[in-house]
């Protein structure tokens, strides 16, 4: 990785990409083109200090691109629709699957670096688990059509030979600053954080199958956005290919992440649950864990925030003073 060609980041106004765009920042890397569609959201706030290039929007990446084969050295590749209730199928395949297959085609032509988004949503309800293996890609069953737009690249790449001349990262559930344009997509942390100053209190689904999961019991990966893009941008340093799990590996339950937001808010705990929506029922996963063998084998250890140390930095530091990363 070097400092003289250009890193293309799609998504690059986004939580994801734009805390990779602080972190390689941080490295001294600034020969980078953000691009994103920034619309009438305050996402824009997400690249205020930042370094970089050129912003460009996403309808006019593939005319800028026209020519510069020899300048670009990767694509971090992130733009996509993450609204896992989006139910315009032909808006998210437009969005998730075709515009990633022409952008993946420019780059293994011009044999430049390719490192895209895939999504741990493409595991469905975990039942064939979390093993970022090639050989269970077609035997997946996600549960919503966001699920399979990212799942249908990745069956894509695998089906043209390529899977192992990209990198494809399937994000557990990532929160952390840069986050507060998401809406109804932010994580439940930024969630939750806004109903306790608020409310003092913090509301969480009932369990959809109380016969597994006591209510607050259901369980996710979580993965602080800083480690995250620290994970991502391993792969800019070596030649690695394939599919990779981005997750911590652990597990931590609803009314455990409650209590790290009431301790570091310094407010009684105060849980109460609520009935699950139908359509959200339906596709709910209850329980997320990351196989990270994968990754430990074939990049590194990495060293992960704890859930309560994350936590704490992205309410104090972030959250509760309006700051980005």
């Amino acid at each position: 990785m070097n400092n003289d060609q250009f890193i293309v980041i799609t998504g690059a106004a986004g939580l994801i990409g734009s805390c990779c765009v602080r972190y390689l920042n941080d490295l001294g890397f600034t020969k980078l083109i953000l691009v994103d569609d920034i619309k009438k959201t305050n996402k824009w706030k997400n690249l205020l200090n930042k370094k970089y290039v050129a912003f460009i929007s996403k309808y006019q990446l593939f005319d800028w691109l026209k020519g510069r084969e020899k300048e670009i050295e990767a694509f971090i590749h992130l733009g996509a629709c993450s609204d896992t209730l989006e139910q315009n199928e032909e808006y998210l395949m437009q969005n998730n699957l075709h515009y990633s297959i022409r952008l993946a085609e420019y780059a293994l032509r011009a044999e430049h670096r390719f490192i895209y988004a895939s999504s741990a949503a493409t595991y469905g309800d975990g039942s064939q688990g979390f093993i970022d293996d090639h050989a269970r890609l077609e035997y997946l069953k996600p549960l919503n059509s966001y699920g399979f737009s990212k799942y249908a690249f990745d069956l894509w790449l695998k089906q043209q030979g390529v899977l192992d001349q990209v990198v494809g990262l399937k994000y557990f559930n990532v929160f952390g600053p840069n986050e507060n344009h998401k809406g109804r997509m932010a994580s439940m942390i930024y969630k939750m954080t806004l109903l306790v100053q608020k409310e003092k209190l913090i509301r969480l689904f009932a369990s959809s199958d109380p016969d597994q999961f006591a209510d607050g019991e259901q369980s996710r990966d979580f993965i602080y956005v800083k480690d995250a893009c620290e994970m991502t941008c391993e792969f800019l340093k070596n030649s690695i290919g394939g599919i990779f799990n981005i997750g911590s590996g652990a597990t931590t339950t609803w009314r455990s992440l409650a209590l790290a937001i009431f301790k570091t808010l310094k407010t009684p705990l105060n849980i109460t649950f609520i009935k699950m929506p139908k359509e959200l029922a339906i596709q709910y996963q209850n329980y997320t864990c990351a196989d990270m063998q994968k990754y430990i084998k074939n990049v590194n250890q990495p060293k992960l925030y704890s859930i309560e140390d994350a936590v704490e930095d992205y309410v104090q530091n972030y959250l509760i003073v309006d700051k980005r990363w």
